[in-house]
């Protein structure tokens, strides 16, 4: 019987997104049918670098291509590679949480094993689409800000606020501004791509909220206030507290973030 962390570590190693997924799909399916054996005593790694540190060009956050001009296929391609990118560190980010964190409820490998077979389909959602376009993933650079997020969130309090209820729970605020930028353009690819962002959108909600219910019961395990959650996250990443022109009062609002807390972040 295959061993559940042991496993998880080497499907995060795999440095192909093709055999990675198809790794994955084979080790779901055995989960699902009870036939993985857990052994909390292994000792989780530390990776120094992402998986994808040899697939793609990684170069510094401020030097990626920016999403400009996207009445143009390659200003299209540019916005679907750095989605794509982002849906691919994802799914990484969703396996390590169910590899890093032992001796968890059940329930949780449950939940974040489920988010990253979400992630798998968003990414080959928005790789079917920039392939239309005639590109593929690791034709543009990338950067690793996920990755080193996740670096050094390495206990559960601090990844569940600073992946999902932060960095992802952005995502829910970004979103709807690119939909509504394709959306604009009045063509049937761009309306194509706002479709594909539509669904990311409404699935991520469920990813928040998942984030938001680990990180509240690692809280009450180690009676730390929730309340402390902006401390936290401000702890891993400097300069987090930025008010947001634009807050998606309502995806927050079901992802499990209180009034308060959306006042205390919005402009």
């Amino acid at each position: 019987m295959i061993e559940f962390f042991t496993k998880l570590e080497e499907i995060l190693l795999i440095k192909s997104p093709k055999e990675k997924i198809e790794k994955f799909n084979g080790f779901y399916n055995l989960y699902k049918s009870n036939e993985i054996k857990f052994n909390h005593n292994q000792n989780s790694k530390i990776f120094e670098n992402p998986s994808y540190i040899n697939y793609c060009k990684v170069i510094e956050p401020k030097d990626v291509f920016k999403r400009k001009k996207l009445n143009t296929n390659e200003g299209k391609a540019i916005l679907l590679h750095s989605i794509l990118h982002i849906e691919y560190s994802a799914i990484d980010l969703a396996l390590d949480a169910s590899y890093r964190f032992k001796s968890m409820p059940k329930e949780f490998y449950d939940d974040w094993l489920e988010v990253a077979e979400d992630e798998i389909r968003h990414f080959l959602m928005i790789e079917e689409l920039l392939k239309e376009l005639g590109f593929n993933y690791s034709d543009f650079p990338v950067h690793n800000s996920l990755f080193e997020a996740s670096k050094k969130s390495l206990d559960l309090i601090s990844r569940m606020a600073t992946i999902p209820r932060y960095l992802e729970a952005n995502g829910l605020d970004a979103n709807p501004k690119i939909i509504q930028k394709l959306k604009n353009l009045k063509d049937k690819f761009s309306d194509k791509i706002a479709d594909g962002l539509d669904i990311i959108l409404n699935e991520e909600i469920e990813h928040v909220r998942k984030g938001d219910f680990w990180f509240k019961y690692g809280c009450k395990k180690l009676d730390i206030n929730p309340n402390e959650y902006f401390n936290i996250v401000e702890s891993v990443l400097a300069g987090s507290g930025k008010k947001r022109k634009f807050v998606n009062i309502e995806a927050r609002l079901k992802a499990g973030f209180s009034k308060e807390e959306i006042e205390k972040i919005s402009k």
